[in-house]
């Protein structure tokens, strides 16, 4: 088969990097701000996706204001069932097959009768999703690094109650939001109890902050994963931490653009991180605000970095074995990863 002509949403991939609100479909979003009588800013009910910038003050405001006016809509229980099955249906129609979704339960908690019920919603629908369509999803806490550190044990303690392998499950603690807000050690108590329990450490850094921020997350919550990640290759000694310590890098093109990170998709340094050997999982991030999908980072990847079929499959791999799915499953996407390279075309 020619290079450049399989087809991507075939390709079984895992995606690591999907935010709970930022999940929704647009359509979803202005349902439920109709089913609550709310009203939503200009920006979510005319053009989309709308434009944004995270490099400034302004910019960023903007951008959290459009993700607070959407989260605010989700008021019941069936609008957090709702976001989980159209999450997981998104994800299974473009290959995904082993999906961990982000939710800080913060929010939503005084609408469900706290902390507990509201996670326990997004664990059931979970398991439920992954039975209807195929697609595996797991769960990760994420803490805001906008509210106190105590906040963020709190969560952990939750997270690690609910600790545990495979779909419906909590896989994962992290640490989110602007990552120029707060300073990431004060953190790091949350990290430990997650740890105890077994959960996969997966903050947020080295998207709006530099190579720098990438070093203070390495040294005082002991990754897994980092959100994002991108900015290390501004540091050759951060970076070669980062293949050294086998830190996945969930690394979101369209995010990096949407938020002026880097002027253009070509200008996301890719390439650099496969060169050194970093394991990276390409990932979504916000689709809602951002417009584009898991998909689209792969066809960013073939288009924009000219990365062959062999080197598409390469990516793939590295999102399944940088997930926390159980080991039969990392297999057997592995082998499903294999097949997708070497099918010979029929007809």
């Amino acid at each position: 088969m020619p290079e450049g002509t399989r087809s991507l949403l075939a390709l079984p991939k895992a995606h690591l990097h999907l935010h709970f609100t930022g999940s929704m479909r647009i359509e979803t979003v202005r349902d439920l701000a109709a089913k609550h009588h709310l009203r939503l800013p200009h920006a979510l009910t005319t053009r989309w996706p709308p434009e944004l910038s995270g490099r400034d003050e302004r910019g960023w405001f903007r951008f959290q204001r459009l993700y607070d006016a959407a989260r605010a809509v989700v008021r019941d229980e069936e609008d957090m069932r709702r976001i989980v099955r159209e999450a997981a249906e998104d994800d299974a129609a473009e290959g995904s097959r082993w999906l961990e979704i982000q939710v800080d339960p913060t929010s939503y908690a005084p609408f469900l009768g706290g902390l507990t019920p509201a996670l326990e919603i997004v664990l059931d629908e979970a398991r439920a999703a992954s039975e209807a369509t195929g697609t595996q999803v797991a769960v990760v806490v994420a803490a805001s690094r906008m509210k106190h550190p105590l906040d963020a044990r709190a969560l952990a303690r939750l997270a690690a109650r609910h600790a545990g392998e495979g779909a419906g499950a909590v896989v994962g603690f992290g640490l989110s939001n602007d990552e120029r807000r707060g300073w990431t050690g004060d953190f790091e108590p949350a990290f430990r109890i997650a740890a105890k329990a077994g959960l996969a450490s997966v903050p947020h850094a080295g998207e709006l902050l530099g190579a720098d921020h990438v070093q203070v997350a390495l040294d005082h919550l002991l990754p897994d994963r980092l959100g994002h990640g991108i900015r290390a290759v501004e540091d050759e000694a951060v970076l070669g931490r980062v293949v050294d310590e086998q830190v996945t890098l969930e690394v979101c093109p369209g995010s990096n653009v949407a938020l002026g990170v880097y002027p253009s998709l070509a200008a996301v340094p890719l390439p650099r991180l496969l060169e050194v050997g970093a394991r990276v999982a390409l990932g979504a991030d916000d689709p809602l605000l951002f417009g584009n999908r898991l998909a689209d980072q792969y066809v960013s990847a073939r288009v924009d970095h000219r990365l062959d079929d062999a080197a598409l499959a390469h990516l793939a791999r590295s999102s399944i074995e940088g997930s926390t799915a159980p080991a039969e499953v990392k297999r057997a996407l592995l082998g499903d990863v294999d097949g997708w390279l070497h099918a010979v075309p029929t007809g």
